[in-house]
């Protein structure tokens, strides 16, 4: 079953990072950092799957995102507007990014670096808000997950 929810999503290497969070939390910039990351060589491949709005579903235990299509390659820049960049149609999620998180800690436990989504268990950043999420994304990305 699909299911259309208010999060970013970029394809970071062969995963998708899928990015959760309040209003105004920071979704669309985290998401056009890390493509930009992509550029600077802090990762190694990155581009844009969904902003705003993603399509989830649940197929052979992965938990796959789309973008809305009536969004699909667009981002919104605060400041300049929508932008239209490059984006992948479809990504398996490999890390589940939450913004603004009630429950994120210095030292999290194993319950907390971990959500269920459509059934699937996924690894899980709870990043606390007003805290950078870029720098703790990008160390999880390259040092073996969370």
């Amino acid at each position: 079953m699909e299911s259309t929810i208010h999060a970013s999503a970029v394809l970071v290497g062969a995963h998708a990072v899928l990015i959760r969070g309040p209003s105004g939390s920071g979704k669309s910039r985290l998401a056009l950092s890390l493509v930009q990351a992509c550029t600077s060589g802090g990762v190694c491949f990155a581009r844009l799957i969904a902003d705003d709005r993603a399509r989830l579903e649940a197929c052979h235990g992965r938990l796959l995102v789309r973008p809305a299509q009536a969004l699909a390659g667009l981002i919104e820049v605060r400041g300049l507007g929508i932008r239209r960049l490059p984006y992948e149609p479809v990504a398996v999620v490999g890390l589940v990014v939450d913004l603004g998180a009630a429950d994120a800690e210095r030292l999290p436990g194993q319950d907390q670096r971990l959500v269920v989504i459509a059934g699937i268990k996924l690894p899980r950043l709870a990043v606390a808000l007003g805290e950078s999420a870029l720098p703790v994304m990008l160390a999880s990305l390259t040092t073996g997950g969370t």
